[in-house]
């Protein structure tokens, strides 16, 4: 079988239709089981839990959006097909976190974050510069956000209480998943970023955590 040939138009229209359903909703998954399905509503969380639990999920629904953004960008700069086609991947995963962290703030009254459009367009800037500086450090810049966003959902899993085990669920597995995608990229050949960019990384992830909690 011939695999399709996409023109440029073709590929705008591909990357306008994936960015409005990343940040309206509707992205396409895998088609996975939502985690937090196994387990029923906690009726012990007082309010002011379940409103931080819902801010927690809110912070990782809008963190999902800018690696949406960050593997389109990757994906339209990158060199090797092959180098494409893995961030095609590991976006497709990315959207089952989209989607179960949004569920999950419905389930706790909560509304995702008015923000998520500006980050969207930022992260796909700087998904598309990693890409233009070469394969090798696109895949570097994709390891040390995986790995920043591990320790990013380690400190939520310190931070939900045990009776939400549907937060936790969806946490757990995004999680797993992380790590997963960080170790593939390491395995591809990832470049090891210099420490100024992975501390600048750390900076912007420490703005959108603070901005999105609240809004």
């Amino acid at each position: 079988m011939t695999s399709r040939h996409y023109s440029p138009a073709d590929r705008f229209l591909l990357h306008l239709d994936q960015a409005l359903r990343t940040v309206f909703g509707a992205p396409q998954g895998t088609g996975r089981s939502n985690p937090a399905q196994q387990f029923t509503e906690a009726e012990t969380l007082s309010e002011a839990q379940r409103r931080d639990a819902m801010r927690l999920m809110r912070v990782n629904h809008s963190g999902e959006v800018c690696a949406q953004a960050l593997y389109q960008g990757q994906a339209l700069t990158a060199r090797s097909q092959a180098v494409r086609e893995a961030m095609t991947e590991a976006a497709t995963e990315e959207n089952d976190h989209l989607d179960w962290c949004e569920q999950r703030i419905r389930q706790l009254d909560g509304r995702v974050s008015r923000l998520n459009p500006f980050f969207y367009i930022g992260s796909l800037a700087l998904g598309a510069g990693a890409g233009l500086v070469g394969d090798k450090w696109s895949l570097g810049f994709l390891a040390e956000t995986e790995r920043q966003v591990v320790r990013h959902l380690e400190g939520h899993l310190a931070r939900l209480p045990e009776a939400d085990r549907r937060s936790r669920a969806v946490v757990e597995q995004m999680k797993e998943d992380e790590a997963r995608h960080a170790g593939q990229a390491v395995s591809a050949g990832a470049a090891t970023l210099p420490a100024p960019v992975t501390r600048a990384m750390g900076l912007a992830s420490r703005v959108m955590t603070g901005t999105t909690y609240y809004l």
